[in-house]
């Protein structure tokens, strides 16, 4: 291509679309950037001579592999599972592991294209990568997750390194699924090193890592309310989700003053007029991870809350909106309705739950509206602080660590607004994040030249 040939937006996503056929999650998350990215790179010839769009929405490489694993009654079961490493220009590929069936090829390249910006904006030097398989820990044994995730590892470890590659738990992978990971890493290398994080404090883990990514969103969301001079008391919330995120964005918005109304899972959501308070939230808590239940059994619990199935929470009254659980969980509808039943603020906890029309409306309605790149990044800046302290062989206090998850959440509040101020008062977070995050990651790719 030519230095004067600037392709149009529509051209672009189109050859996005061509070179991914059937991957519309990941073109879905390209156009999304793309669509801030296009009128800030206009003018600069730079990124169009270099091709740094093109380049970033391009994985450095994209690693599929088989894995065999017995169940308990002798039975050889096989999945597949992936790493994507998207671009390491400003450190190690850096994003989570994802256990779940939902895992495709495309749902795993979109997160890692994600996660690229998102990590830029910690101030972190960390790239973007995500993995995962298509492998449902639900209803398995502790045997059986152990003999997967040591299958899962056998492959996997050739790709990864402290250096290299430094995955984290996400959806299905949790402490017990990161302790095997890593106890077989070890096995196989015959090294103790920082090339997972999400790890128990008693192996090089870090304090707060937990509470890290729901915590991060409860502050993202009070740095916006601050902008119009309010704060989070007596707020009502809305919170999909009842696992990790879910339950400490709940247990943040109350700790704020706020009360939080619902949660949810897979079959359906609970509304709680009462309130889902501490004692409440401890219950969901060992619920979803001790018991592994479901959201339903909340009703037989604590009186005055119904469960409604197959449906997500978004038409409940609220005053701020969390969507904690997973991609495209509100759609264009749920967001007018947020907005028709007065939500001023949304802080999204998990990774692209908004589907695009919900993007759009939430800024032709200019509210508050916080995308995950921006208001989910305190988890994956934990974990970033975990590699800090593995490195230097040292564990930082919760005070400390509270402190600068505060701090983080402030710097990529005040990023986003750097360039996302649209006059009139307005900040559409959207674009200040994806222009952020983009910028610093171009500017690497531009100081190597063409690699």
């Amino acid at each position: 291509m030519a230095v004067s040939d600037h392709v149009d937006l529509a051209t672009f996503i189109e050859g996005v679309k061509k070179r991914n056929p059937g991957q519309p999650e990941f073109a879905q998350a390209v156009q999304e950037v793309a669509e801030d990215i296009f009128d800030f790179i206009q003018d600069k010839e730079a990124y169009h001579r270099e091709q740094i769009l093109r380049r970033i929405a391009e994985p450095d490489r994209v690693i599929s592999f088989r894995v065999c694993w017995e169940d308990d009654k002798g039975n050889i079961r096989v999945q597949r599972g992936w790493r994507v490493q998207n671009n390491n220009a400003i450190g190690p590929y850096k994003g989570g592991i994802r256990f779940h069936p939902s895992v495709t090829e495309s749902v795993l390249k979109f997160l890692a294209f994600e996660q690229t910006f998102k990590n830029a904006l910690t101030g972190l030097p960390m790239g973007g990568g995500k993995g995962g398989a298509n492998f449902n820990p639900k209803g398995k044994s502790d045997r059986e997750v152990m003999r997967f995730c040591q299958s899962f590892m056998n492959e996997l470890y050739r790709h990864i390194g402290a250096d290299i590659d430094v995955p984290a738990g996400d959806i299905g992978v949790g402490a017990r699924e990161i302790g095997y990971m890593f106890g077989q890493y070890k096995r196989l290398t015959n090294e103790f090193t920082g090339v997972l994080t999400g790890k128990g404090l008693e192996y090089g883990g870090s304090l707060i890592r937990t509470e890290a990514t729901g915590y991060g969103a409860t502050y993202f969301l009070l740095n916006m309310l601050k902008t119009k001079g309010q704060d989070m008391v007596g707020k009502v919330a809305v919170i999909s989700g009842s696992g990790n995120v879910a339950t400490h964005a709940a247990e943040k918005v109350t700790q704020l003053g706020g009360k939080v109304v619902t949660l949810s899972d897979s079959e359906g959501f609970i509304h709680d007029p009462a309130g889902i308070d501490q004692e409440k939230i401890n219950w969901v808590k060992e619920l979803k991870t001790v018991k592994r239940g479901r959201i339903k059994e909340y009703v037989d619990q604590f009186a005055g809350s119904t469960f409604t199935p197959g449906k997500t929470p978004w038409g409940v009254p609220c005053d701020v909106a969390l969507p904690c659980a997973t991609q495209n969980e509100l759609l264009g509808e749920d967001a007018k309705t947020l907005v028709a039943n007065g939500c001023i603020a949304v802080s999204e906890g998990a990774n692209m739950p908004t589907d695009l029309a919900g993007v759009h409306y939430f800024k032709h309605a200019k509210i508050l509206y916080a995308p995950g790149k921006a208001a989910n990044a305190g988890g994956v800046a934990v974990s970033g602080l975990e590699m800090s302290q593995n490195s230097a062989r040292i564990s930082w206090k919760e005070e400390q660590l509270q402190q600068l998850l505060v701090d983080i959440m402030e710097g990529i509040h005040s990023r986003c607004l750097e360039y996302g101020q649209q006059g009139g008062g307005y900040c559409d977070y959207v674009k200040g994040a994806n222009i952020a995050g983009f910028k610093k990651v171009a500017d690497a790719m531009l100081a190597y030249g063409v690699v």
